[in-house]
């Protein structure tokens, strides 16, 4: 009963005009791949060689394979 009372909202803005995005050479391109793969590099580090986490060995049975000194 008491919305019969209440201010309404203002209306909302336009939304802005869309920004256009430059054209990048395939040079450019290449070159911006190259600095993304290196920096995924660096970011996986030490953590991609580990094979446990917090449940245990993540290894499934079947990538097991029977060494020399036993299974």
């Amino acid at each position: 009963m008491g919305s019969i009372f209440k201010p309404k909202p203002p209306a909302l803005p336009p939304p802005p005009a869309p920004v256009e995005v430059p054209e990048i050479s395939p040079e450019e391109q290449a070159r911006i791949d190259k600095e993304q793969a290196a920096i995924e590099r660096k970011r996986r580090g030490r953590k991609s060689t580990i094979l446990t986490g917090p449940l245990g060995v993540q290894e499934s049975e079947e990538t097991k394979l029977k060494t020399l000194l036993g299974e």
